[in-house]
This record gives structure tokens, C-alpha cells and sequence, in this order.
């Protein structure tokens, strides 16, 4: 298994990659409020700095563009990805408790 735990260009592609898909979430789906921008901000990046890895080799897997792409570029890409999908299955969850919690 490779090593990516001490390579700054691969966390420099992480920060980046989190920042850049949390910044498009809310783009998206604009926040109602300064505390709800921030929430979402800091909920995209820290998903994006943890799921970034495993999520680009799963894109570049499912893309079959594996051999084409270097580190970085995988580690960029899965972190914007996480990032920008993880406010939406946070808010797909919380509008189904919410929907069924009421009752």
C-alpha cells in the first residue's frame, strides 16, 4: 500500500480540492444564514481532507483513467468530489429526519 501520510503536495491537493468543492456547495445551494455558511464550509472540508483519497480512486476507477492520472490529480479531484457531495447527503439526511421526526 502506498504511503501518501508525509507528502505535502498531496495534502496542498487535499486542502485545495476540500476547499474548492466546499466553496461550490454552497454556491449551489446558497445558506440561509453567516452560522449555516460556515457549518457547510467547514463540514465539506473536513470531508474532503478524510474521503478524498479513497473517493478519487474510486473515480478514476470507475472511469477506468487510473494509469493517465498522477497522485495529485486523483487526490484533487476526490477531495473536491467528496467535499461538494457531502453537504448534499447531509441535507438529504436532515430533510428526512426532519420529515419523519415530526411524527
Amino acid at each position: 500500500m502506498a504511503d501518501f501520510g508525509n507528502d505535502a503536495s498531496l495534502w496542498a491537493a487535499k486542502g485545495i480540492g476540500s476547499a474548492a468543492g466546499a466553496a461550490v456547495s454552497l454556491v449551489y445551494m446558497l445558506p440561509k444564514g453567516k452560522r449555516e455558511a460556515g457549518s457547510r464550509f467547514f463540514s465539506g472540508l473536513l470531508c474532503g481532507l478524510i474521503f478524498g483519497g479513497p473517493v478519487g480512486l474510486w473515480i478514476v476507477t470507475k472511469l477506468g483513467i487510473a494509469g493517465s492520472l498522477s497522485g495529485t490529480e486523483v487526490m484533487l479531484t476526490g477531495s473536491a468530489a467528496a467535499s461538494l457531495s457531502a453537504w448534499w447527503v447531509l441535507g438529504a439526511v436532515a430533510r428526512v429526519a426532519e420529515r419523519y421526526g415530526r411524527r
